[in-house]
């Protein structure tokens, strides 16, 4: 999709403008159904058009990226997906060093990107992350990119496109605090369509 600026993208025309205040609850565990619907689907998609095997990590392992995309005993690529609906309506008001427009902005817990970017510096393996967009203005889609245009982003960016949220009881499961606080932010414009993006991975 085109995201050149057009009127239905300014967010103070939008007839369908997304409600500009803090949720009062981050529910975890409607966010891991959110996210685990679009990783089988992606799972399920990647497999048919790259003709890979898709591997899903466990619950468990904590630290891997949520899908791998393997030829014969080959990892070609891992994938982090996250499914996002919200748009983050005050991004100019308090990250106005950001260069973000709230219906373009889709968000990363910090502490995954580090990660993930820590695991690519470390063998060399594909990563992507893909985003699972769905907000009236665009309606539903698919966007991504390979983590090392993040790496650079974050790079220029720095903090200027980070933000902590305030913590909410609906953040603790089983004792344990377990919903993101901590985000970094990219633009979709930043990011490729899924389309584009599977012409790349199938490259790999």
């Amino acid at each position: 999709m085109d995201l050149t600026f057009h009127p239905r993208f300014d967010c103070q025309l939008c007839p369908t403008r997304c409600d500009g205040r803090s949720k009062s609850a981050y529910v975890f565990e409607d966010d891991v159904a959110l996210s685990e619907a679009a990783e089988d689907w992606l799972a399920r998609h990647l497999s048919d058009v790259l003709g890979v095997d898709v591997y899903k990590a466990p619950a468990q392992r904590q630290g891997l990226p949520d899908l791998a995309l393997i030829r014969g005993d080959r990892v070609l690529a891992r994938v982090e997906v996250k499914a996002q609906g919200r748009a983050f309506m005050a991004v100019q008001r308090l990250l106005p060093g950001a260069d973000l427009l709230p219906y373009e902005t889709v968000a990363l817990n910090l502490s995954d990107i580090r990660r993930y970017a820590a695991q690519y510096r470390l063998d060399g393996v594909p990563l992507f992350i893909i985003w699972r967009v769905k907000r009236p203005c665009l309606g539903e889609g698919y966007w991504g990119q390979h983590i090392a245009p993040l790496i650079a982003i974050g790079n220029h960016y720095r903090d200027q496109r980070t933000w902590r949220r305030a913590s909410t009881d609906s953040d603790v499961v089983d004792g344990q605090h377990r919903g993101v606080t901590v985000n970094y932010h990219f633009s979709l414009k930043e990011l490729l369509p899924l389309e584009e993006l599977v012409v790349e991975m199938a490259g790999l």
